[in-house]
């Protein structure tokens, strides 16, 4: 018996022996091509892109995984114990494994076999870092093995602080959210230090599953499955049982955040800072780089901007009539459903599409879309609205089979069915509304840095990403023109050079070309101011014919208008094709001294670790560091910009524009009660009008249009058009704000002239300006025309007081 005792006991020693061996091979085996782990130590997670205003306002968000990167010190502690409660309550002391739980989960298994039911798990927080970081998510036991064998190994080279760091920025939530902190940002729109009892309960419940525990699909089950980790948090003593009965009374709570844009009217500056990320960085620096861009965006200016150019393009739109609804619907008892499917202008919330439900003489009955709960379901309401007929009087000039015609009565322009959007006036009732079908873009930009304040691209980026303030080209007619005169009064001439503002005939090859004055008049000899004030094309052409186009050509382009202008004498009417933003660019080095300016967008870009990887402002400063001040001069910014312009020429060509606000084409800003210089401008059969303007520290420029150019209607002009919504936005930017004359440099001569032959004025002479001359120059001592022979320069000079009273009383020509 004692021999058969160990004999057996023999063969039990060599069959164990050869399990053990066997496991070991087998381990060694699966070990061999296992991963890295110590790249958890170089651990670099996709991170969300953040893009801020200048006063630090969240702009957008840009990931394709919506992380956060906390360090485990930043997440509250209850937190952390809510997901501890929730996937592993013994993370702290156990070595990468539970054997407790391992065992009840073989135990479970072996109890499911052939029942079909899916194997259940005992993973702990380390298995779960090692299977997302370095594993598949295969359920195979050769997977579970490799995955316990890295666990351990992971314990061993890492702290837990650092390996629950790691899984808390890992882990995903569902709706595009991964980590903890987006998680919360997500599912809440608050940081992790703002959570609820409820709501971080809610959050450690989703790991195991995010669709099975949707808050809008699987309401229910989310509230179960978040009650029982409220119950292991007490359980675990992390919450008292008061505190967490009251968490379990709450309903789930969840507010979705929306993603990408989150400033309101931002969207155009948004999409254009999102392009120039891509083009600096690339693709996968925005998406995944975690950069934080503080951008110069002014988001009260914003605001201000948008509006001032909605507000002209529906001023302009409505002047044209109705065009019809947005689109028609049957009627019925659930009208709701039916125009809740019409869809709203996201980035027009002002605006609601309504069904029209009844007509009649007192106006028009329309029933309101329902609004939207998070879920985005329509909330069961059935709003009604009265337009007025007064409220509504353009509308009765509407288009039938392309032609306008004149409604009798709004009947006959609404039916029952139309569906239309309308706007809740600030005194009560509504106001109909239609998507303007002209266009326009504008900019504002600090002249000294060339940082954009505001950027509007269009009416609305919902209904068209087409960004006109930088990519759309367009002829700047006569705002042109001050790029010109500034050229000339750079090279020899004075704001009292007088110039012929007669017919001219342009002979080229065997083309003719007769440029023409707005209205077809002209004036005779007039000043370079007076040719601007009053916009004159026929002398504008004279003055470029007589200094040479490639001194025109150079300019526009040292001042950033056209890479390369065609010295052609059409191009000094501004014929050539630019953007808004380079023309505002362009009238910032008029504004600023002559100094060139590089538009920017962005301020600053840090990476994920705050360092600074790009700053717009290069200006030296040398000195400003000094730990104490021992008597030493205050240290100054070094401007090492080029410098393009003259700043005596800058000063000549802004007091030239002052005078376009005084007494030209753009009288209406004078209202403002502020110094403002700046140019109207008019394309060819009116198609594009233009203002371009600034004070000393604002330049705005901006322009309507149509996106497929066509004419914008007899006496359509830059003056009427444009300069009006230049002043609805300046007035909101000056108000309170004291005037701010322009700075004169140091050495400039006001001299008294006569506006009309631009001689200096004898004392009580009529018609007297001053008139800013640079050292060494002065009005002229003969009178001399440009453009003109001279006999017949003598016999101007004696009908000059007729041309003279002509101009002040603005008869001689039309104003544009």
């Amino acid at each position: 018996m004692i021999r058969l005792i160990g004999y057996f006991f023999g063969i039990g020693v060599m069959l164990a022996l050869v399990v053990a061996a066997g496991v070991a091979f087998y381990i060694g085996t699966i070990s061999k091509d296992l991963p890295d782990y110590e790249v958890l130590a170089r651990y670099e997670p996709p991170v969300t892109t953040r893009v801020h205003a200048s006063d630090g306002a969240l702009m957008a968000e840009f990931a394709r995984e919506r992380r956060l990167y906390l360090p485990v010190q930043a997440i509250p502690d209850r937190v952390k114990a809510a997901f501890l409660s929730a996937e592993d309550k013994n993370f702290y002391q156990h070595p990468g494994i539970d054997i407790l739980s391992l065992f009840r989960a073989v135990a479970t298994n072996v109890q499911n076999i052939g029942t079909g039911r899916r194997p259940v798990g005992a993973s702990t927080i380390t298995q779960q870092v090692a299977k997302n970081f370095l594993l598949d998510s295969s359920q195979t036991y050769d997977r579970k093995i490799r995955e316990m064998i890295l666990s351990f190994r992971i314990e061993q080279a890492y702290s837990k602080d650092r390996i629950l760091e790691l899984y808390l920025n890992e882990i995903f939530f569902g709706l595009g959210s991964y980590g903890i902190a987006g998680a919360a940002l997500t599912y809440f729109d608050k940081s992790v230090n703002e959570l609820t009892i409820s709501e971080m309960a809610y959050l450690a419940a989703l790991p195991r599953g995010p669709t099975n525990y949707h808050p809008y699909r699987h309401t229910e089950r989310a509230i179960e499955r978040r009650n029982w980790v409220i119950d292991q948090m007490v359980a675990n003593g992390f919450v008292e049982a008061e505190e967490a009965a009251k968490a379990k009374e709450e309903p789930l709570g969840v507010s979705p955040r929306r993603g990408g844009t989150y400033m309101e009217a931002g969207e155009y500056f948004t999409e254009e800072v999102r392009r120039e990320m891509i083009a600096r960085y690339g693709e996968n620096a925005l998406y995944e780089g975690g950069l934080s861009v503080r951008t110069t965006l002014d988001p009260e200016m914003q605001l201000q901007a948008r509006e001032a150019l909605q507000n002209g393009l529906i001023r302009y739109d409505t002047l044209r009539g109705f065009r019809g609804p947005v689109a028609e619907i049957e009627l019925g008892d659930d009208w709701g459903v039916a125009v809740g499917e019409v869809p709203a202008i996201a980035d027009v919330p002002e605006w609601r599409p309504a069904v029209v439900l009844e007509t009649g003489e007192g106006g028009v009955t329309v029933g309101l879309q329902p609004r939207r709960q998070a879920s985005g379901e329509l909330v069961e309401d059935r709003e009604t609205a009265t337009l007025a007929v007064a409220d509504m009087e353009w509308a009765l000039r509407h288009t039938v089979d392309g032609q306008r015609v004149r409604a009798n009565s709004i009947d006959e322009v609404l039916q029952a069915g139309d569906v239309v959007y309308v706007e809740a006036k600030a005194d009560g009732g509504y106001l109909l509304r239609q998507v303007p079908e002209v266009a326009g873009g504008m900019v504002a930009m600090d002249p000294h840095t060339g940082r954009v304040l505001a950027m509007v691209g269009g009416f609305s980026y919902a209904q068209s990403e087409f960004n006109r303030a930088t990519q759309a080209m367009r002829q700047p007619g006569s705002s042109f023109k001050p790029i010109l005169y500034a050229a000339a009064l750079d090279n020899g001439y004075t704001p009292a050079s007088v110039v012929d503002d007669a017919p001219i005939t342009i002979r080229i090859g065997n083309d003719v070309w007769e440029p023409k004055n707005y209205g077809g008049n002209f004036a005779g000899p007039s000043t370079l101011r007076m040719g601007i004030e009053r916009s004159r094309n026929l002398m504008t052409v004279r003055l470029a014919n007589d200094m040479g186009m490639d001194i025109v050509a150079e300019y526009a382009e040292r001042f950033g208008v056209y890479d390369k202008m065609l010295p052609v004498l059409a191009m000094s009417l501004g014929s050539g094709e630019t953007t808004v933003m380079r023309m505002v660019s362009a009238y910032a080095v008029m504004a600023n001294g002559g100094r060139y300016i590089q538009p920017s967008l962005v301020d600053r870009i840090q990476d994920r670790y705050g360092k600074t990887v790009f700053k717009h402002d290069q200006r030296v400063c040398h000195g400003c560091n000094a730990a104490t001040w021992e008597g030493q001069a205050e240290p100054e910014l070094i401007d090492e910009r080029d410098q393009v312009l003259d700043p005596m020429t800058a000063y000549q060509i802004t007091s030239m524009m002052e005078g376009v606000v005084q007494r030209g084409t753009a009288t209406t800003l004078a209202e403002l009660g502020h110094p403002i210089a700046g140019k109207t401008g008019t394309t060819n059969d009116s198609r594009d009008a233009w203002f371009v303007g600034y004070t000393p520290d604002l330049v705005v420029g901006l322009y309507v249009g149509y996106d497929q150019p066509r004419t914008l209607g007899n006496g359509a002009t830059g003056g009427g058009l444009a300069a009006p919504i230049y002043k609805e936005f300046m007035a909101e930017v000056l108000k309170d704000k004291t005037p701010v004359a322009f700075r004169v440099p140091e050495g400039m001569q006001q001299i008294a002239i006569n506006r009309q032959t631009g001689m200096r004025a004898s004392q009580g002479e009529g018609g007297v300006i001053m008139e800013a001359f640079k050292p060494g120059t002065g009005p002229a001592d003969s009178y001399w025309v440009i453009g003109m022979d001279g006999a017949t320069a003598e016999r101007a000079r004696e009908i000059s007081p007729q041309a003279s009273e002509a101009l002040i009383s603005g008869s001689g020509g039309g104003l544009y």
